[in-house]
Parts: structure tokens; sequence; C-alpha cells
């Protein structure tokens, strides 16, 4: 295919995107029958417009917003001097300056300035609401959902909103994930060729850091790879300790990638591509195991508390400590559902049904209490009609079973 053709197509693609998205999120206000949503996380605003300025930050240091209408207008409040962010995206936008009422910015004139972004906000929605007095909004500070409140508007949550509106992916942004993908296994990959003993950690992860950068990724969202004795319990992020020959080496990509989406893949591997002992080899045949059946029993339709079940039983001696969820939804980031295992189901089980469409990591961790190693594997799937197919190419070690 000629250059010039795959420039056009990729083109489409993107308009086609943002075209369902932003219907995706029309469609969840007129279904809770709310005129317009307040969206600070960068996350959902990158969801809903594909506008992107310093995502890390902004999610730290709420100074830029926008606030979509059922009818398609939108109204954005770009941090200072950044309208140019804008460029190319076609969408019916009404360009304000932010209002930064965080103590960063706004120092002892915090209430002074929330006052005033209070204001604009209750003027701006009353402008189109026709009357209705319910906002929904995904995240805000209790301040200024307090002057929110007091100027009379009822506040609805927008975070499940935005959550039930990126559920379901559309045949171009399954493009988009696997466009990231593959940078994430280029990432991977030159993981495992630079994987040597002696080096740290921190300097095998940074190799893929340097693949998602230099092809157009944003950021990596944890740091988890862990190696030899810190890899049994779960969740070390990586250190300075220097690989051993022999060891094995856990990680969870975390990764987002080209377009703002996320890759989440957990592979195990041993330093120094040695043959595992028999110990590392039952901990990966279980973890294999559990992805596997798990994957095996997905189907649209199903209920997450049927699913959770009659998913794979995980032996007595792993159980205490198990991954935080047998399967997530993925999208821009982590995203809904997270299905409880059976034994957490009446502490942190929620229902709902899974629907073609939906993108999902399929997880395990198998470790025992008080073991040496564990072996951490997650599996990135979308859900079809007949049931889940693999997102990723990156390899299992078979040869280990």
């Amino acid at each position: 295919m000629a250059e010039g053709q795959l420039i056009e197509d990729h083109a489409r693609t993107l308009r086609d995107v943002r075209t369902y998205r932003l219907a995706r999120v029309l469609e969840q206000l007129k279904r809770h029958e709310c005129p317009a949503i307040l969206l600070y996380d960068p996350v959902n605003i990158r969801y809903a417009t594909d506008t992107s300025n310093m995502q890390i930050w902004t999610a730290r240091n709420p100074s830029r917003y926008i606030m979509v209408f059922a009818d398609g207008r939108i109204v954005a409040w770009e941090f200072h001097r950044c309208e140019h962010v804008w460029d190319g995206i076609e969408l019916n936008i009404e360009m304000r300056g932010a209002v930064s009422w965080i103590y960063f910015s706004a120092g002892n004139e915090t209430e002074s300035r929330a006052e005033v972004w209070s204001n604009e906000i209750v003027d701006v929605f009353r402008a189109h609401a026709r009357g209705d007095c319910r906002l929904a909004v995904d995240r805000l500070d209790p301040i200024g959902a307090a002057l929110l409140v007091k100027s009379g508007l009822t506040l609805l949550d927008g975070q499940a909103m935005m959550e039930d509106a990126r559920a379901i992916k559309s045949a171009g942004e399954l493009v988009l994930i696997g466009e990231s993908l593959r940078v994430c296994e280029q990432g991977i990959e030159r993981m495992r060729r630079e994987l040597r003993p002696g080096m740290t950690e921190q300097e095998l992860w940074a190799h893929l850091h340097f693949e998602n950068i230099r092809h157009g990724g944003e950021w990596i969202e944890t740091r988890l790879l862990s190696s030899g004795e810190r890899t049994n319990p779960w969740m070390r992020e990586c250190s300075s300790r220097v690989l051993r020959n022999g060891d094995l080496l856990a990680f969870d990509t975390d990764m987002v990638g080209p377009y703002g989406y996320c890759s989440d893949i957990s592979r195990t591997w041993t330093v120094g591509d040695t043959r595992p002992s028999d110990e590392q080899r039952k901990l990966y045949e279980l973890a294999y195991s559990q992805i596997h059946f798990n994957m095996d029993l997905l189907r649209p339709g199903m209920t997450f508390r049927e699913y959770s079940g009659k998913a794979w039983t995980i032996p007595e001696p792993y159980v205490k400590n198990r991954y935080s969820c047998v399967a997530h939804g993925i999208g821009m980031v982590d995203e809904c559902p997270a299905i409880a295992h059976q034994v957490d189901w009446d502490s942190a089980g929620y229902d709902g049904v899974f629907e073609t469409g939906m993108t999902l990591c399929v997880e395990s961790y198998i470790g025992a209490e008080g073991g040496c190693e564990g072996v951490k594997l997650e599996q990135q799937v979308v859900l079809t009609e007949h049931g889940c197919v693999p997102l990723t190419t990156c390899s299992f070690e078979t040869d280990w079973l």
C-alpha cells in the first residue's frame, strides 16, 4: 500500500474514533437525562476530545477542564496560552482560559479564585441547560463541589458515566490499541535482548520506557518489575537490585502508549535465559493455567458474578497472595469492570454483564505465602461474540510447561 494511502487511512481512523467516542459520551448524558458533564480527569478529556496537555501534571494539578453538553457543544477551559493543543480538532468548541484555584497557583487566594471559577461554571451551564440543575462531574476538589452545590446545582457521578462510555471499543479504537501494543511488544523484546545478570532492575525497566517514548507513547503508570525473592509477594516496584543468573524476573507493563491507549501485559522470565527449576516451572504452569482457563471461560452475556464463580480455582497455598482481581477492563487506562475473586465477592464484587467490544486483561499471580519467588502473567484481550481473542502476540514460556 502506498504511503499516501496509509496516511489517509490513518487520518480516517482518527476521525472515526473521535466521532465514536464523543457520541458515546453524549449517549450517556441522554440516558441519564443530564444536560452536561464537567470533565477534569485528563483521560476523560482525551477520550471526549482527543486533546492532551501535560497529562500527568494536570492529573495532579487540575488546571484544564471541559464541559460537554448533551447537544454536542463543548466549552473548553485550557491551561495558560495552550489553545494550540486543539489545532486540528474538528469539534464545536468554545475556547476559554482556565481558572486554576489550586494552592500552587492561587496561594492564599484559593477561595476567591474558586468563587470566580464557580461563577463562570454556573453561568456557562445555565446558559445552555434550559433550566435543568443537574451537572455530572468526574472529579472535583471539595471546595469546588461545595461552591457548585451552594449555587443550586445538583452534582451527578460523571466518572461512572465516562467509565460506561469508554467500556465498548469501536473497530477504530482496536486499531489504535493495536498500535500501542506493537510498541509495547517492541519494548518487551528490547528488554529481553538486553536482559543479563549483573544489571539492575531499573536498568532493564528503562528499555520499555525508551521504546515507548521513541514511538510516540506517553507514560507508564507503574514501575512493577521485580526479580528473585522480590517477586513474592507481588506489587514491588523496580529497584537497584542486581539481577542474578537463574532468578525469576516478572513485570507488568501498564504502558500508556501512542494515541493514549494502555498496553497492559505481564510476563515472567528467568535471568540469563536459564532453564527454570522444577519449582519455578510449577509456579509458571499454574499461572499459565489460570489465565488460559479464565480466557476460555469469557463470553458476552455472562455476568461478572457468574464469571467469578466459575473462574479457575486457586490452590490453597497461593490464595493468600492472589492477584487483586480475576480480570479488569482496559482502554486508555485500567477501566471498569474489575472482577473480584469469588473469595472476595462479598467485600469487593459488583455485578454487570460482559458485552461484545469490551477489552479486558485476564490476570494471574502465583506465589505461595512465605515462598521464595512468584510468577505474574497477564493477557490483554477483546471480547467478541464467540469469546475472547488475544490482542497481543507476546509469547509465553510454553517450553516450561
